[in-house]
């Protein structure tokens, strides 16, 4: 499984006054179906659909549904990096537009006063999964799935094949519940399967595979 993330330009970042205090949302498309987008993927909205109804029903409807100011570069959240709680996500046709509330953490009050020097955001969607080669696009397969509707990230007009590039050169792997680095996850096994008679070598090994890996 490959980290595929999707950038989104049709999103607004708005302010709402209420008594006085300040409050920062992102509405706009988050996902898309059925169409290739600018990394030449597509998604089946049979797909998105499953994957869209899990996350909206184990994430957004207990309050879980959170995302993260920057790139990440796996599918785990990290608690630090929280900057916005997706509020909604409705089907429209083959879209899925969405609404996200800036939080108060300290990610969150830098995407607020990015947005208040007139910095242009936009925002990333990121899963898991695997994908298909056809003819004219990429396809991603049943195996999806969805880890956030959508990250913070900046200059959403730049190309960003280099990213992406970086992140789905990485796979990864389910344990038990957790996401892994492949790479990582097999120098940990052949590490504790080693004897003391040939850690030594196991570690070396290890450590020069992880070096050749960069």
């Amino acid at each position: 499984m490959k980290l595929i993330s999707e950038q989104i330009e049709e999103v607004n970042f708005i302010s709402e006054s209420i008594d006085g205090k300040k409050n920062y949302f992102i509405e706009g498309i988050f996902l898309q179906g059925e169409i290739k987008n600018r990394n030449g993927r597509m998604y089946p909205m049979s797909v998105l659909d499953r994957e869209v109804e899990k996350y909206s029903e184990g994430y957004i409807k207990t309050d879980r549904a959170l995302g993260e100011l920057g790139h990440p570069d796996g599918p785990n959240l990290n608690l630090d990096r929280v900057s916005h709680k997706i509020q909604s996500l409705n089907k429209e046709g083959t879209n899925y537009v969405g609404r996200a509330k800036i939080l108060s953490t300290p990610m969150g009050q830098i995407a607020k006063n990015l947005l208040d020097e007139g910095i242009k955001l936009g925002v990333s969607s990121r899963g898991m999964g695997s994908i298909k080669k056809e003819s004219n696009c990429s396809v991603v397969c049943d195996d999806f799935m969805l880890a956030t509707a959508a990250d913070i990230v900046a200059d959403p007009s730049a190309p960003d094949a280099f990213v992406d590039g970086i992140m789905e050169g990485k796979e990864w792997v389910w344990d038990n519940g957790i996401l892994k680095e492949s790479a990582i996850a097999k120098i940990k096994v052949s590490i504790d399967e080693a004897t003391i008679i040939n850690l030594q070598e196991r570690k070396v090994s290890a450590f020069q595979s992880f070096l050749q890996s960069l």
